[in-house]
C-alpha cells in the first residue's frame, strides 16, 4: 500500500492536497523520504511545519538532498503537515497515524487525494 497519496490534478481546490502514512513517529527517519518523494512532484521543499508533540525528535533544521528545510512547530492538529516550496505556497498533507488499520488508512488517503476534497481530517481517520 502506497505511503504518499497526492490529489492527482493537483487543483488545490478541497481542504487537503494529500496524505502521508509514516512507519514510525520518528520525524528524522520519515521526513528526508517524504520531502524527497515531494520534491519529484512538487519541486523543492523548504520548509515543514508539524504539531511536535506528536513527534519524536523533532529538530529545528534537517538537510535533505542538500537543500536545508527549516521546521515549524504549531499545536493543535497531529493529523496535519504543511508543507512550504515557496513564499506562502503550502501544500496540506493529512498524516495518517503509524500503526493505523491498513483498511482505514486507505480509506483516509482515498479521501484526501478526491478533487475538492471537504472532510475534515477526524472524519477522514475515523470514517
Amino acid at each position: 500500500m502506497p505511503r504518499l497519496t497526492l490529489e492527482p490534478k493537483m487543483l488545490r481546490q478541497g481542504v487537503f492536497d494529500g496524505a502521508w502514512w509514516p512507519r514510525s513517529h520518528h520525524l528524522l527517519a520519515e521526513l528526508p523520504d517524504l520531502i524527497t518523494a515531494l520534491a519529484a512532484h512538487l519541486g523543492r521543499i523548504v520548509r515543514v511545519s508539524l504539531d511536535s508533540p506528536a513527534w519524536e525528535g523533532v529538530p529545528r533544521t534537517l538537510v535533505v538532498n542538500g537543500t536545508v528545510i527549516k521546521i515549524g512547530r504549531f499545536a493543535g492538529s497531529d493529523a496535519t503537515i504543511s508543507l512550504i516550496r515557496g513564499f506562502q505556497d503550502h501544500f496540506l498533507l493529512l498524516v495518517v497515524p503509524p500503526g493505523t488499520h491498513p483498511e482505514t488508512a486507505s480509506s483516509a488517503m482515498t479521501g484526501t487525494a478526491a478533487t475538492g476534497n471537504h472532510t475534515p481530517a477526524v472524519e477522514l481517520l475515523h470514517g
